[in-house]
């Protein structure tokens, strides 16, 4: 029982890790000069998200909605 507690517990850990995906990206636009950016986290407190989901670092290929 001692020895099977860690395998099990390894083998459902990469389980989980598999399913793990990258983060989407979406477009900022700043508040300021309304310009955009891409880009996976908030840029802070000058900029609104403005579209997104997307597959890419340009922006250009949106994940389809479910």
């Amino acid at each position: 029982m001692k020895r099977t507690f860690p395998i099990v517990s390894l083998l459902l850990g990469a389980t989980l890790l598999a399913q793990a995906a990258p983060a989407p990206w979406y477009q900022w636009r700043s508040k300021a000069d309304g310009k955009l950016a891409c880009s996976q986290v908030p840029l802070g407190h000058g900029w609104e998200k403005f579209d997104g989901p997307y597959r890419d670092a340009r922006c250009e290929f949106r994940i389809p909605a479910k």
